[in-house]
């Protein structure tokens, strides 16, 4: 949505405030829609509170856990290994914008059998938190940059990348924060498919290593993005866990992310 009435509209808020002021006339709302600008018009209903409304469900921001992948030495990173869909539609979203924030981790739900686990953690949203801004969100990840200032807070390492030609079914391991500690933890990549259309999917790693088994169960929601490590190069980053298997899950091959 991007004009109500012919007058633009940039928040949620704005909206509410325009249709609460328009008296039940008919009205006209500008919409992006598959790239498209069209124009629909809809009659406002008075709710049981007295305020009209249109019937329609509006986000204008949305927020979540995830793993960083990688940072060039410029500041740009790479996150998820995935985009950020809406959660009711599935549809990726279209962001203006956005801001990378330290997130504190306070519990694991395991994950089991038919039920993803996932990180529980809390984002304060306070400027000491704030490392950098997401400027771009698309399949196969969300893109930034992180401030020369921020960058100054964490010890970096540099890693050669590894190719997906490079790549081999066989032991790995991947990077992961486990009781605020970041270690490496074995995993075996069981299957490598170099041209499979969903670029999220491209290969299959099965956790083995018996502490972030027992721990998480093996793959869980918030680990997305972590780094996939094969003979001492980055090869690509966890995307997806089976909801019938959460020891195993896909990845994304890096030179893909990299890509953007």
């Amino acid at each position: 949505i991007i004009a109500f009435n012919d007058q633009r509209v940039s928040s949620k808020r704005e909206l509410v405030e325009d249709i609460t002021c328009c008296n039940g006339e008919t009205a006209v709302l500008s919409v992006i829609r598959h790239g498209e600008e069209i124009s629909l018009s809809l009659d406002p209903v008075l709710g049981e509170d007295g305020r009209y409304k249109l019937g329609i469900w509006v986000r204008d921001n949305t927020q979540g856990i995830g793993t960083l992948t990688y940072m060039r030495e410029d500041g740009t990173f790479g996150a998820l290994g995935h985009g950020i869909s809406d959660v009711d539609t599935g549809e990726l979203l279209h962001i203006q914008g956005g801001a990378l924030y330290q997130t504190e981790i306070l519990g694991i739900q395991k994950g089991s059998k038919g039920s993803p686990g996932e990180l529980s953690g809390i984002i304060r949203y306070s400027q000491s938190n704030c490392l950098g801004e997401i400027t771009k969100n698309c399949s196969n990840g969300i893109y930034g940059k992180i401030g020369s200032e921020e960058r100054n807070r964490f010890t970096w390492t540099r890693m050669p990348v590894g190719y997906k030609q490079d790549m081999k079914v066989g032991k790995a391991q991947i990077l992961f924060i486990l009781d605020w500690q970041l270690d490496f933890y074995d995993v075996e990549i069981t299957k490598i498919d170099m041209d499979h259309e969903d670029t999220n999917k491209s290969f299959v790693i099965q956790v083995t290593d018996p502490r972030l088994l027992s721990a998480t169960g093996g793959i869980v929601q918030g680990m997305s993005g972590s780094p996939v490590i094969q003979e001492g190069k980055i090869v690509g980053a966890v995307t997806h866990v089976f909801v019938q298997d959460s020891a195993s899950g896909y990845g994304i091959f890096i030179e893909t992310m990299l890509e953007h």
